[in-house]
């Protein structure tokens, strides 16, 4: 089982719920072995700013930014990691892109999990494999490619 801590910083509508967050998480940790935990903080464009140029020398808000946790086994703790999200910027993509607002949460949760697992998008074959586990995930939640928009 996954624990999922929500904490909600942005003043943003429309935000998905707690239980659709975790059916998301846990869709992407279907095959994971290992009770776990995961943080899911919702931000505001100047907090992911603030964090994506602190972590990733990068100016500006991005859609998530996924921190694996690297934790001593002695604490008997699974922390997965934590995933900042940017409600502003994904209302925004989903609006641009003319994808349903809900679908593009799922996909950046799922999207997020994945780095947390290990998965990355780097080179072409890696970002390959990335992209087809996402979209099978998406499959099974009903939700088409985000790829083809």
């Amino acid at each position: 089982m996954t624990v999922v801590e929500v904490q909600t910083v942005a003043k943003a509508v429309n935000l998905p719920t707690q239980s659709q967050i975790e059916q998301w998480i846990n869709t992407a940790l279907q095959n994971y072995p290992e009770d776990s935990e995961i943080v899911v903080r919702i931000v505001d464009e100047t907090e992911s700013a603030e964090l994506n140029k602190q972590y990733r020398n990068k100016a500006g808000a991005t859609n998530i930014l996924s921190f694996p946790a690297d934790l001593p086994d002695e604490l008997g703790i699974n922390l997965l990691g934590d995933l900042v999200v940017c409600a502003p910027v994904l209302a925004k993509e989903a609006l641009e892109q003319q994808k349903n607002l809900e679908d593009h949460w799922a996909h950046i949760l799922i999207h997020g999990v994945l780095h947390l697992l290990g998965y990355d998008h780097l080179n072409d074959n890696d970002a390959s494999i990335m992209e087809n586990k996402e979209i099978e995930l998406l499959q099974q939640l009903q939700i088409s490619n985000p790829y083809l928009y």
